[in-house]
């Protein structure tokens, strides 16, 4: 199958601390930590949204891959915050990296999911020769209305795949998904924030899916946890991943460099590829990783991945995950509503 080609990752530096938020509501920062296993979570600047994030990832991407960027033939964002209703990121993205206009582009949306669905569109698309590369980014700056349990979880940043056959720093070696209509989480048109089912985002919606679709690639490929040296889920709070891959059989030393949530919080369509992303920073030639999405509506996709020697020069390249946790800037509550847009002008 087609392989990963050059990766990269955007996580805005701003950052507010759970406490930040409980003092304001009356909340028990310490049970919000320890209940969700987040301390702190992302924040967007006021000059960055989806489009920016997506384009920040896509050349750190770039800078791995070293391909001309006239030789993308495709490019999907995934994001449930794209700045536009009418208007694809996409595009943008395109002429931020300047990408040959001989190209397909598309927005995606499937709540948490809609990355992993533009990788597996892309997997296609090289599988089958229509295209020689292909990019599929997912990103988003996710909502939480105030005072609601999402504002200590819904974050900002992206990751942006360059998916090829040629050069590759870690292979697909299977794909499958895992779907149903289960309305766990959704926001209607014009809405500013999401509604979302309360405990039942758990079961029957994330549990139900993420370990339906991980068994099925354990089927498919004829694997166990123990066949993988790393393995990613999504992460709406470090408490469901951590419970989904011990139920999967897989061990904290092959889960936590995944594990990103309980510093940047959940950053939707961002959070698996980001996830991944932070695995790729570290990991060695023949390492196996095991990697399940998930996104609200509802489905999860995963993936049995393989990396290969051309890694260890790759990851040089550009900056990791761990490089972008310096010269952080905390806010507080004010600054931080400011910055989402929470504080209307009239």
């Amino acid at each position: 199958m087609a392989g990963i080609v050059g990766y990269g990752s955007y996580i805005p530096p701003y950052r507010i601390k759970v406490e930040e938020i409980a003092k304001v509501w009356g909340d028990d920062p310490k049970a919000i930590s320890r209940g969700l296993v987040v301390d702190q979570k992302s924040v967007p600047g006021p000059d960055e949204d989806t489009i920016t994030i997506s384009v920040e990832a896509a050349r750190l991407a770039l800078k791995r891959a070293q391909i001309n960027p006239e030789k993308i033939n495709a490019i999907y964002v995934g994001s449930e915050s794209h700045p536009y209703a009418v208007k694809p990121t996409a595009t943008i993205v395109a002429d931020a990296i300047q990408a040959s206009p001989n190209l397909t582009a598309a927005d995606l949306e499937f709540a948490c999911k809609a990355g992993t669905a533009g990788m597996q569109a892309i997997i296609g698309e090289v599988d089958s020769d229509m295209i020689e590369y292909g990019l599929a980014i997912g990103a988003d700056t996710s909502q939480g209305a105030p005072g609601d349990a999402l504002e200590y979880t819904a974050s900002a940043g992206g990751s942006a795949y360059i998916i090829g056959k040629k050069d590759t720093i870690a292979d697909f070696e299977g794909t499958c998904s895992f779907t149903t209509d289960t309305p766990d989480f959704y926001r209607r048109e014009g809405q500013a924030y999401p509604s979302h089912g309360g405990r039942f985002t758990g079961e029957p919606a994330y549990f139900k899916h993420v370990l339906n679709a991980a068994k099925n690639m354990f089927e498919k490929m004829g694997t166990t946890a123990e066949d993988y040296d790393h393995a990613v889920f999504h992460q709406p709070n470090g408490k469901f991943y951590i419970r989904a891959a011990k139920k999967l059989g897989f061990n904290e030393d092959q889960y936590k460099d995944g594990l990103l949530t309980p510093k940047i919080g959940n950053t939707y369509s961002g959070a698996t590829p980001l996830g991944l992303s932070s695995i790729l920073d570290i990991a060695k030639p023949k390492e196996r990783i095991f990697a399940v999405s998930y996104g609200s509506g509802a489905g999860s996709d995963a993936f049995s991945i393989k990396v290969n020697d051309n890694i260890t020069e790759v990851q040089k390249r550009a900056k990791t995950i761990k490089d972008q946790e310096e010269n952080l800037i905390f806010v507080d509550y004010s600054t931080y509503a400011k910055y989402k847009g929470k504080i209307k002008m009239q």
